[in-house]
């Protein structure tokens, strides 16, 4: 593995941790669930060859960056926390790379602040319209989100050592043999303290309005109703969950994205395309962001 140098910075009144690696121009990326800041570990090198200042953070809650003292997870507060990244890490604007979660995460957060996103990367992302998001398919594809609402959500991700978490993993790319050292590091993540609360608590502000910050109704509203005019690279799968790959075809996906959107079917990768087949994401990424 790369020998990456690790910091601390404060942004959006939390204490961020995070993997660097080169010099340059800042590049952030921002992990997903359930995931952590070494999921760029084949693209920070990389990204670092190419002239950049790679900064991988692990994300609101994901220890050891500290979770919120108000233990807010509402969307928009993840958008902020890219925002502010990039003025504690002493830059004025950067190129923003997420998955998953981190996806939206830059990509609200490029919405809200065009002027400091010079271009944006999203891995394993799409637009769902209410017909997609009414269908079957589509629904078990993102189960998930409606169980960790339980009260026994936290218990059944920690059960057996995460095993959750690994059938998670494979579940989402289902034709990656997933390395023994990816699942171990994911494992130590998860059991720190208070990791479980801030993973469900992503998907639980989603949908509790008790759990969502009033004052950050417009912004959250801006964030949904875009659009991206900043120059885009979407990349997805063909082995994500069900009709994911929809979304990432969809109208509603090229209208959201107006400031120019390439979008790059990898196939054979599911969910962590950017683990699964690094050879041949991280170029296209590279290629993008130094044209």
């Amino acid at each position: 593995m790369a020998d990456f140098k690790q910091g601390r910075v404060k942004a959006n009144g939390i204490n961020f941790h995070y993997l660097e690696m080169g010099e340059g121009p800042l590049a952030l990326c921002f992990h997903g669930f359930p995931d952590h800041a070494w999921s760029f570990r084949h693209l920070l090198p990389d990204l670092a060859d190419a002239g950049f200042r790679a900064v991988a953070p692990f994300m609101r809650g994901y220890a050891p960056t500290e979770a919120p003292e108000d233990g807010r997870y509402q969307a928009v507060l993840m958008c902020y926390d890219a925002l502010g990244l990039i003025d504690a890490l002493g830059t004025e604007d950067a190129v923003l790379i997420g998955n998953d979660w981190g996806a939206g995460a830059v990509t609200g957060a490029t919405v809200l602040g065009p002027e400091k996103v010079r271009k944006l990367v999203i891995l394993a992302s799409g637009r769902v319209d209410h017909d997609l998001q009414m269908s079957y398919q589509y629904l078990k594809g993102t189960w998930h989100s409606y169980f960790f609402q339980l009260p026994m959500a936290e218990e059944a991700l920690a059960y057996n050592d995460f095993a959750f978490v690994e059938e998670w993993w494979r579940d989402a790319s289902p034709e990656w043999d997933i390395p023994q050292e990816s699942l171990d590091s994911i494992r130590e993540t998860f059991r720190k303290p208070g990791v479980v609360e801030a993973a469900l608590g992503y998907y639980r502000a989603r949908y509790n309005p008790g759990l969502q910050e009033p004052s950050m109704k417009e912004a959250q509203e801006r964030v949904s109703a875009g659009p991206v005019t900043v120059p885009t690279l979407a990349l997805h799968g063909t082995r994500d969950r069900p009709r994911r790959l929809d979304a990432f075809k969809s109208e509603a996906m090229d209208r959201f994205f107006t400031g120019g959107l390439e979008k790059v079917i990898i196939p054979g990768t599911g969910h962590f395309m950017h683990q699964e087949k690094p050879e041949e994401v991280n170029p296209r990424i590279v290629e993008f962001l130094t044209r």
